[in-house]
């Protein structure tokens, strides 16, 4: 870096920075020792003295201690900020509460020092001083030209000159460098090995640089001085999130920790071999080729070997912050192909996490609607298994889906809710979100004051930002959510935008082809239906091809045409108004917080695919213009994109891009093809059990076993309850609970599983496929083969993972025994009937999985097997005790009962059969105590209406028994 020569101005500053440095740390403390003196008591303070008379003395001891707070606490912040800039390494550390003192710090300490031996280092942040705020100054130089994406020209303007200022010193640099300016030696290359996975663990970029360089978004620099270079394995670094173990990676010369090799130098920790291939892989580097390696900066490779002639990496016409490694979803670090998964889910994960969650919620209210007889005939209904597109689309939604995001976005948008309603304030208008590696950035309307904590001001006055961390700390408050509206539009630079469409003062526009339109409508349509930060809202869709409604029939309408919107509007429009007069607000935002923040305001978002005509479109625009304060947006199609009364104006390409240009924004697009569209709507409508009237096969469980005794399977694995594996050698080490997950999974799913849908659930933040591979292997290795030598891990036609016969689970078991005792043997023989029964319950020892280790099977949340069970052992209790009751053995039925409620406590039915069994034994205080029971563990709620009903029949006087018991 070209060292700057002091001019008198800098020695100016300087002074003047030490002066105020020694009145503010010396004279300050001096003045107040010597003219006030100690402003607190000598000793312990006693009743008397609190009873006494406040004086002007009082107040000014009070108003002196404050200033010895202040003074206190700007002195930690010079303290701080003077280590920050002599050590040269890191970033200075957040003294509490500090922003504004520690900022004056900062600029009178790099005044101060801007004349002294550091100020090379430490110069390039001071043209940064006053305009980015606190947050920026933390920013390495690689990395300050970047900002947080933003709606508005200004914030475009603003990063293109800090780019342009940045870039102009890293052209001094480059020039310094091709002039033998450099003072970088080749011994002092750092070098770091890529370590292997442990566990759940592996290396990523971000993480190396965090560790090595004090701050994870420098991953960059990492990759420019590696990028394209030949790896020992012969491949090489393409993408920052692909990198494999044994890689070697050139860190930048400021790297610091005991993992890091200097080369050539002897490294007693490294054996030969790794030497040799680090000392090749030195030779690759730019100061081979007699270019300027960068120590600081990571200078970017260039054709032929030529000099750089930037080292900053400008983004065109498009801020957006520096950003890690892709968010945790399991999509970004597959290094290879999606496997003929749709794409468009793999890469939205709020969008599939919706999905998902909202398909689970459908399927087990199917199977409690058929278990509790909503749906005759249809006790013990298996959901269906997807096929063809379908299944394909449910795997892309598994391995897609990132449900922790979707929760860390919820708790974050109500706890700050939540905050501000504490403190009395409105809650601010946000037109934009952005996400990036778990940051969020809210980007206001306009300026709202200070953020409150844990929120931080962002890089201007109308973003706050609250970083993952802070985010995490989050626990789930009781408060409405404060923008529901947000819905994913697109990726830029790794960063996902949420445009808050109820906010927007206006209508906006998207115009393309008309497939591509449908494509974006579908996508925000599915994810505003299904999304987890919002409580209630209404979608009105008009003009779409293919009805989502059934993805939320609750919140889903569907409009034939405009001319019925503009109606149905109209009227909304002046209810809307009329209310918020009458409940005083101004808006709907001020609306979400007191009372009545669950009962109101929730929004109502229209999307009108197909154009308008003229006259619609000037009525529409006038009924937007005052849709942003009542909580009402608009997203309307147009094929020329000029439309009036538009806010925003949109347009999707051939390409995917969604483009903004007034707004500076360039889009990776969200979408929902059609051909994915119809396969979401195909899961939900087969989800739901009125839609299936032959109730017959779904009855029939995926997979039935030889119950007899010739069809004993090789390898048993026992699920329900603790686990444990009869027939195969526990693996040696560590990877032992890996591969007792993976079984677990493939029981779990007998009609196979994708590879990818295997990787993510036991590798939620990604794997590569070597990784993946390997594990196959040694799963392989594991179950081996049966005696005809047929592997007993396979695959299908698709390519999904299948379990072969031999290899049963009790779960396995217990299905095929309630589907024989109810539908085959057992139908025409009574004493069969018992023993298969009898055997299936036996088999119930618990929870599913209720040993699992802590941090591992979180895939099961995605399942609807701990729904399953419960209601399958409640069918096996009940069929048990019906088998006794036929016989008036009462005794046994009951038995049978209670071993069926200890693994389905809430199941109504079990509770009610108790009943009849206890009245049948003809003990009437056995029955009371039961009544007792069932009263203490109903608890606020009383008793369900059914049960009260029961209890008249069976004991008239239980209210009076139970109330004489006590």
């Amino acid at each position: 870096m070209r060292i700057r020569r002091r001019s008198f101005g800098d020695f100016v500053k300087a002074f003047f920075a030490f002066v105020a440095l020694a009145v503010l740390l010396v004279g300050v403390p001096g003045a107040l020792a010597t003219q006030i003196g100690w402003p607190l008591p000598n000793g312990v303070p006693s009743l008397d003295w609190l009873q006494q008379e406040i004086t002007v003395d009082t107040f000014l001891n009070i108003l002196t201690v404050v200033v010895w707070l202040a003074w206190a606490q700007f002195t930690a912040c010079v303290l701080v900020e003077m280590k920050a800039a002599l050590s040269g390494v890191g970033v200075p550390g957040r003294v509490p509460g500090a922003g504004p003192s520690q900022l004056l710090a900062r600029q009178l300490v790099a005044a101060l020092l801007l004349v002294g031996a550091t100020a090379a280092s430490f110069a390039p942040g001071l043209s940064q001083l006053g305009q980015s705020g606190y947050d920026a100054n933390h920013k390495p130089a690689s990395a300050a030209a970047q900002q947080t994406p933003g709606l508005f020209a200004q914030q475009q303007e603003q990063a293109a000159d800090t780019a342009a200022a940045l870039a102009e010193q890293a052209s001094h640099a480059a020039s310094h460098a091709d002039a033998g300016g450099s003072t970088a030696k080749q011994g002092d290359t750092k070098y770091y090995r890529i370590q292997p996975p442990e566990g759940r663990h592996h290396d990523s970029l971000w993480e190396i640089a965090e560790r090595h360089l004090g701050d994870g978004r420098r991953y960059k620099e990492i990759f420019e001085l590696n990028k394209d270079r030949v790896q020992p394995d012969g491949s090489k670094l393409s993408e920052a999130s692909l990198i494999r173990p044994g890689w070697i990676m050139e860190m930048p010369g400021d790297a610091r920790g005991g993992e890091l090799v200097e080369m050539p130098d002897e490294a007693p920790n490294v054996s030969p071999d790794v030497q040799q291939q680090i000392a090749d892989y030195a030779q690759t580097g730019d100061h081979a080729q007699g270019g300027g390696s960068g120590a600081q900066g990571g200078g970017h490779e260039h054709a032929g070997g030529g000099p750089s002639t930037s080292q900053v990496s400008l983004p065109e016409q498009r801020p957006a912050p520096d950003t890690g490694h892709q968010q945790a979803t399991g999509v970004g670090a597959e290094s290879d192909s999606s496997f003929g998964l749709p794409e468009a889910l793999l890469t939205a994960p709020l969008l599939a996490a919706g999905l998902l969650g909202a398909l689970g919620r459908r399927r087990r209210q199917a199977l409690w609607q058929s278990a509790f007889g909503a749906v005759g005939g249809r006790r013990g209904m298996e959901p269906p298994t997807p096929s063809g597109d379908a299944q394909d689309v449910q795997d892309a939604l598994l391995v897609g889906a990132d449900p922790e995001g979707v929760r860390l976005l919820d708790r974050s948008l109500r706890g700050l809710a939540a905050s501000l309603a504490e403190e009395s304030r409105p809650l601010p208008v946000v037109y934009a979100a952005w996400l990036s590696n778990g940051d969020l950035h809210l980007q206001l309307a306009q300026p709202a004051g200070k953020p409150p904590a844990p929120w931080q001001q962002g890089q201007d006055q109308t973003f706050w930002m609250l970083a993952r961390t802070d985010a995490e700390r989050y626990e789930d408050v009781d408060t409405a959510a404060p923008y529901p509206g947000l819905v994913s539009l697109g990726t830029m630079d790794d960063s996902r935008l949420l445009l808050n469409l109820e906010a927007v003062p206006g209508i906006v526009s998207l115009s393309g082809r008309e497939a591509d339109r449908a494509a974006v409508f579908a996508s925000v349509a599915a994810e505003l239906a299904t999304n987890g930060w919002s409580d209630r809202m209404t979608i009105t869709l008009v003009g779409f091809g293919q009805d989502l409604t059934p993805l939320a029939p609750n919140r889903i309408r569907h409009l034939e045409d405009v001319e019925a919107l503009v109606e149905t509007m109209e009227a909304e429009t002046r209810q809307r108004r009329g209310a918020l007069g009458a409940a005083g607000h101004d808006s709907v935002l001020t609306g979400r917080t007191g009372p009545a923040q669950h009962t109101r305001w929730a929004p109502h978002l229209v999307l009108l695919a197909a154009q308008p005509s003229a006259e619609d479109a000037v009525k529409l625009a006038e009924l937007a213009a005052d849709a942003g304060r009542l909580g009402i947006g608009y997203l309307v199609g147009t094929e020329t994109g000029d439309l009036p009364g538009a806010a925003w104006e949109m347009e999707i390409t051939g390409q995917g891009k969604l483009l903004a240009p007034l707004l500076g924004l360039e889009l990776d697009a969200q979408l929902l093809p059609a051909a994915q569209q119809r396969a979401v709507v195909e899961l939900f409508v087969d989800a739901d059990p009125e839609n299936r009237p032959d109730g017959g096969p779904a009855n029939r469980p995926p997979f039935l076993v030889d119950i007899s005794e010739q069809g004993r399977p090789a390898v048993y694995a026992r699920l329900v309850g603790p686990y444990e594996i009869i027939g195969l050698d526990t693996p040696d080490g560590d990877r032992s609970a890996l591969l007792h997950e993976a079984l677990a999974l493939l029981l779990l799913h007998r009609e196979g599983v994708h590879p990818r849908v295997l990787s993510s659930a036991l590798w939620p933040r990604g794997v590569t496929d070597d990784v993946r591979g390997a594990l196959l292997d040694r799963l392989r290795d594991w179950l081996g083969a049966d005696p005809d030598g047929t592997p007993r891990l396979g695959t299908d036609s698709s390519g999904r993972l299948t379990l072969a016969k031999s290899v049963v689970s009790d779960l396995d078991v217990l299905r095929s025994l309630y589907h024989e005792a109810t539908q085959g043997k057992g139908v025409d023989s009574r004493a069969v009937r018992g023993r298969l029964l009898t055997d299936a319950l036996v088999l119930v020892r618990g929870p599913l999985l209720a040993d699992r280790p802590e941090g591992r099977y979180r895939w099961l949340t995605h399942e609807i097997v701990d729904a399953q069970l419960p209601l399958l052992v409640a069918d096996t209790g009940l069929a048990l005790c019906e088998f006794h009751m036929e016989k008036n053995r009462a005794e046994k039925a009951i038995e049978a009962l209670n071993a069926a409620l200890r693994t389905a406590p809430a199941d109504e039915r079990l509770w009610h059969e108790l009943l009849r069994a206890a009245h049948a034994t003809g003990d009437t205080s056995r029955l009371t105590a039961l009544a007792t029971d069932l009263i203490g563990r109903s608890g606020a709620r009383g008793l369900p209406p059914r049960t009260e009903a029961l209890l008249d029949e069976l004991l008239p006087t239980w209210r009076d028994a139970i109330a004489a018991v006590g």
